[in-house]
């Protein structure tokens, strides 16, 4: 890949905090070790060293859209940091192509001191706009920001959302070549959301993308690639779908366990016994679509179940029609029950049993599970117990294409939950959805009616 590929390239880059425990050990930092290395003594040091970065090293090309996820603390916002330019590396470079426009932490880039208007003409000289290019841009930022006369108000008068509209508003329209977020639109409402969102999608057809957020559905939604960051490291670089997962599994604080190296096939007796080879169990999982009782199906291209302390292990998951009938493709808007089996290993006090259907971006378009309907009368269940959960519903319209289920184990409640077991990709399932589904998902209306209250009426 040549270097005119290359939007954002980062090497070996890490960022060195020194922290002290009390004010004055800064003064004693600055003052007596140079005393010391004067009398030829060995410098004491007053301060302790916190890595926010650690060699980080990752290339983002032109056109792609990145979304960086992690807990908090583990250096997502360092990062774009020091990729724009407001921080200074402790060692690494960083290099750029093209004029960047960074939407940071709240606030960042204005002075509350002065009114809305100023705070445009100040940002966008900073992102390289001349007055003549501001003047002629700034109906639109004002139109994007829709604060109206608060725009010759000072700053500190602003909500949280209109801080965020102004610089989203500038950012919008300063013709960049990079956009560099950090979880800005979180504090936006649902409709200046949606809108940066449209802005976004029509941005990644020109320039590079890179975000920080917590919300996996934004990571899927945009994203080619995603970055896992943990403790200032990059833990994995991949797909969206693979990397959220990862995520997800960390979030839960519950340790992968691995898969048994063999799946063998319990439904066969004596002799017909046999242990499935890792081809042969790939296709008959393709083949059947549905996980099923008579073979342990796991997640073959990653080599994990999911994630979860390793308390139950889900047996079973379909989903059937009210006959009891497996389906491995639908239609959408018939009545459908889906069950999750799972076996117990620990004690549990209050087993929760769910499941989320994931379209192929693996956003979730429907989800659910037992608690609230058993949260006065809990399961528990005890090591050696089977339990299983079933959900009956009617079952919306599907686009056309690839759906898969993740189901889910847990004990405990939702502010105190241990995560048993979740396993990703349980079953797949094909929509064959005749009709045109305009979003995500459709519904199965009852009664259409349309009407023209001024029509003559015809006898």
């Amino acid at each position: 890949m040549s270097s005119e590929d290359i939007a954002i390239r980062v090497s070996n880059l890490a960022k060195c905090y020194q922290i002290y425990d009390n004010p004055r050990d800064r003064l004693k930092q600055f003052i007596v070790p140079r005393l010391q290395r004067f009398a030829g003594k060995t410098p004491k040091q007053y301060s302790r060293e916190f890595w926010a970065l650690k060699d980080i090293s990752l290339e983002i090309k032109r056109g792609e859209t990145v979304g960086i996820i992690g807990r908090n603390g583990s250096g997502k916002s360092t990062l774009l940091q020091l990729i724009c330019g407001t921080l200074t590396p402790t060692t690494g470079s960083v290099e750029t192509r093209g004029r960047i426009a960074a939407l940071l932490e709240l606030g960042s880039g204005f002075n509350p001191e002065f009114t809305g208007r100023e705070n445009v003409y100040m940002n966008a000289a900073l992102l390289g706009l001349s007055k003549e290019e501001t003047d002629s841009r700034f109906d639109q930022i004002l139109a994007f920001a829709e604060i109206g006369e608060f725009i010759d108000q000072p700053l500190k008068t602003y909500s949280s959302g209109m801080y965020v509209r102004l610089a989203f508003a500038v950012m919008a329209n300063v013709a960049a070549d990079i956009l560099v977020i950090d979880e800005a639109l979180a504090v936006g409402d649902v409709f200046f959301t949606q809108r940066c969102m449209r802005f976004l999608e029509n941005f990644k057809t020109q320039g590079t993308v890179l975000f920080v957020t917590h919300d996996t559905a934004a990571v899927l939604s945009v994203s080619d690639r995603a970055i896992l960051l943990e403790n200032g490291s990059v833990q994995s670089i991949g797909p969206a779908k693979q990397v959220c997962e990862e995520y997800l599994a960390k979030y839960y604080a519950a340790p992968r366990f691995a898969p048994p190296k063999q799946a063998v096939n319990p439904g066969l007796r004596g002799s017909e016994t046999h242990s499935l080879s890792r081809h042969d169990a790939r296709v008959n999982f393709i083949n059947h679509s549905n996980l099923r009782n008579d073979i342990e199906v796991f997640d073959f291209a990653r080599d994990t179940y999911g994630f979860g302390t390793g308390g139950a292990v889900i047996t079973s998951a379909t989903l059937t029609d009210l006959e009891g009938r497996q389906l491995s493709w639908v239609v959408g808007g018939e009545m459908v029950r889906l069950e999750v089996e799972a076996l117990v290993k620990v004690d549990c006090s209050n087993v929760i049993i769910g499941f989320q259907l994931k379209n192929r971006l693996g956003q979730v378009l429907i989800g659910q599970n037992s608690y609230l309907s058993y949260c006065l009368n809990p399961v528990a269940a005890k090591p050696g117990d089977v339990v299983k959960g079933i959900f009956t519903f009617r079952l919306p319209i599907l686009p056309r294409g690839s759906y898969v289920v993740d189901a889910a184990i847990a004990d405990g409640t939702p502010e105190n939950v241990t995560q048993l077991q979740w396993l990703h990709d349980a079953f797949s399932l094909e929509s064959h959805a005749s009709s045109i589904v305009d979003g995500l998902i459709g519904l199965d209306f009852d009664l259409i009616e349309l009407y023209n209250e001024n029509a003559e009426v015809v006898s």
